[in-house]
């Protein structure tokens, strides 16, 4: 048997090695063209990205810029007096707690905070007065024509129970029943109607004005043109 010629087989062994590396050079050469392409865009993805996160902080700086701005401005409102009953009786039932909230902070009460909405257990604003006692707030911004029902005096006294509150206070944008008046007397519970929040608005002290609680909402002239001011 006669061996093949050592060159032949060296010559096609060079011959596939060489098609070998032709066949990877043509699968490599699209790779490395897309490469940088791949770069191209994920660099723009990244710079697309840092933009957008810039963009949100400017956004998220400026609204937390004029929250506090805006809080400042009310809090000077307040501190001045400058803040009408008629503004107090276009809020909205929220707004309106926290203005009570925001007088009772003006007045040196501490620990305050609004609680009220569903399940508040007949609560609105939570806190200490100036003097250590904790207090339970039931707020109410009823159209001025609206009375306050001696139900809802019952209502603040049951949370006075659940708060385990020393003060229990009720301010209205309006005024009492006799009986809702009679009971808070009877309960020591602190009522400020239309009249009082007004004083209190104007920068009144809130302690100062339980010095005149239960003392009634006004003589009969007064009764009279709150009736002719405030009907429907």
């Amino acid at each position: 048997m006669v061996a093949k010629p050592k060159g032949k087989a060296i010559r096609r062994r060079h011959t596939a090695r060489n098609k070998a590396a032709a066949g990877a050079l043509a699968t490599l050469v699209p790779l490395g063209l897309l490469r940088p392409m791949l770069l191209l865009y994920l660099g723009a993805l990244l710079a697309a990205a840092g933009i957008g996160w810039m963009v949100w902080r400017v956004w998220r700086t400026d609204r937390l810029l004029r929250s506090k701005d805006a809080t400042w401005r009310r809090q000077e409102e307040i501190a001045a007096g400058q803040r009408t009953l008629a503004a107090i009786d276009v809020m909205s039932g929220t707004e309106f707690e926290e203005a009570v909230a925001e007088l009772c902070r003006r007045d040196d009460c501490t620990q305050v905070r609004r609680v009220g909405g569903a399940g508040d257990n007949g609560a609105d604003v939570l806190g200490r007065l100036p003097d250590g006692r904790t207090m339970v707030i039931q707020c109410k911004r009823y159209a001025p024509h609206r009375t306050i029902a001696s139900r809802e005096m019952r209502d603040l006294l049951g949370a006075k129970v659940h708060f385990a509150a020393e003060v229990a206070i009720f301010v209205a944008t309006t005024r009492f029943s006799p009986q809702a008046e009679a009971f808070a007397v009877d309960h020591h519970i602190l009522t400020l109607h239309r009249d009082f929040f007004g004083l209190w608005n104007n920068g009144t002290p809130l302690l100062s004005l339980a010095a005149v609680n239960g003392r009634g909402q006004g003589e009969a002239r007064h009764r009279a043109r709150w009736k002719q001011t405030y009907s429907k």
